[in-house]
């Protein structure tokens, strides 16, 4: 795995958890930033043919 891949997938996990974090603390505005940042990492995988499985939430 490359440095660009395995650093996508990092972020994208870490993105994940602070969004978990955010809903289950009732932060629907971080909650949403972070929506909103998981939705572009997710985009980005696509993009560059990055199989994100079992990470994605």
């Amino acid at each position: 795995m490359d440095a660009f891949t395995a650093g996508l997938l990092q972020r994208i996990k870490t993105t994940e958890s602070d969004l978990t974090k955010a809903r289950e603390t009732g932060d629907d505005f971080l909650a949403d930033v972070e929506q909103g940042e998981l939705d572009d990492l997710h985009r980005l995988a696509a993009e560059h043919g990055v199989k994100i499985g079992a990470t994605s939430a």
